[in-house]
């Protein structure tokens, strides 16, 4: 006959729960309730209670990434846009505890490279919790030759596409949405190219008049716009793609150029491969990290981490750009 009585029984835990840390943005707003729906999968699929943390004005994720890490969250869900999920992926980079994704911005550009749904919360949860895992490339950059370097996963940009983000109507993006960067980027084309230098893998810096130039971790970006034509988010490579659109149609030659996807002899649109790359503008340019503009810059020093993060997705993603070297 057993010593223990029902009561204390029915209060003893059969197993350890996992445990799942959501870094929220609380400034985004949802039609459903999120910590409701969180705890409600959670529960559905086994999971204890989730630690809820919510990002601040002057944090917008970092200590609440390692204080989940420090509790000993099994995964970390970053519930928030593109700046949120860039912020947790920091900390979670170069650790054995996975990100999960629950998108709430616009963009979403990192959930959308990864078919994570960014209009089906429910899914993304479960995605986060149950979902393949697998090991993606980060890439480190050094602004202006500052003692701490920051991170990107999907892009990072120099001069017209920094200006176009950082001139985005807020009111506009709250209406339509990813339309209104089209609405900044249509005012910002009128603009005078820059004298701009570049150094791929340590070479000799070479020089170019630019508009733009991006660095790319991965290739799509809102509207389904595949910007680094084959990139992959898991390669060990740095995707580098600059734009020099010349004279009153040279913004044509720009479209011609991405349309080509890089083949061609023309110079409006012009990409290279590396590990690691080394930007000096001549004048200060707007500077732009996974869709935040972060002020400006002249000098970005960029380097690839390869496979650095642990991320969770949904099963079935048939691109081979991720599937290659799942984690073992």
């Amino acid at each position: 006959m057993s010593s223990h009585t029902e009561a204390e029984t029915a209060q003893a835990p059969s197993v350890n729960l996992r445990r799942a840390a959501v870094v929220i943005n609380p400034t985004k707003k949802t039609e459903v309730d999120i910590r409701a729906l969180v705890e409600e999968t959670c529960r559905a699929e086994g999971w204890a209670e989730p630690l809820w943390l919510e990002t601040e004005e002057d944090d917008p994720g970092h200590g609440m990434a390692r204080q989940a890490m420090a509790e000993g969250a099994d995964v970390v869900i970053a519930a928030g846009g593109d700046g949120t999920v860039r912020c947790v992926a920091a900390e979670l980079a170069g650790t054995d505890t996975p990100l999960g994704l629950l998108p709430l911005g616009t963009g979403n550009l990192l959930a959308r490279n990864l078919d994570v749904p960014v209009d089906d919360p429910a899914g993304a949860i479960r995605a986060a919790l149950t979902g393949t895992e697998r090991r993606i490339d980060v890439v480190h950059v050094t602004v202006d030759e500052a003692v701490d370097s920051d991170i990107f996963l999907v892009m990072a940009g120099l001069g017209y596409d920094a200006v176009m983000m950082g001139d985005t109507n807020t009111a506009l993006k709250d209406r339509v949405g990813w339309l209104a960067y089209v609405d900044a980027g249509i005012r910002n084309l009128p603009g005078k190219p820059v004298k701009t230098m570049i150094s791929i893998d340590g070479g000799k810096p070479f020089s170019r008049r630019l508009r733009s130039i991006m660095g790319g971790n991965c290739g799509k970006i809102m509207g389904g716009l595949e910007v680094f034509p084959g990139a992959r988010i898991d390669d060990g490579l740095l995707d580098i793609m600059t734009m020099a659109p010349k004279g009153s149609l040279g913004w044509l030659s720009v479209v011609a150029g991405l349309l080509r996807r890089g083949k061609g002899r023309g110079t409006a649109v012009e990409y290279f491969q590396c590990k690691s790359a080394e930007i000096w503008a001549d004048v200060p340019q707007d500077f732009e990290m996974d869709g935040d503009h972060l002020g400006n810059a002249t000098h970005l020093a960029l380097r690839v981490d390869p496979r650095a993060l642990r991320i969770r997705m949904p099963y079935g993603k048939k691109d081979p750009a991720i599937l290659t070297n799942p984690t073992p």
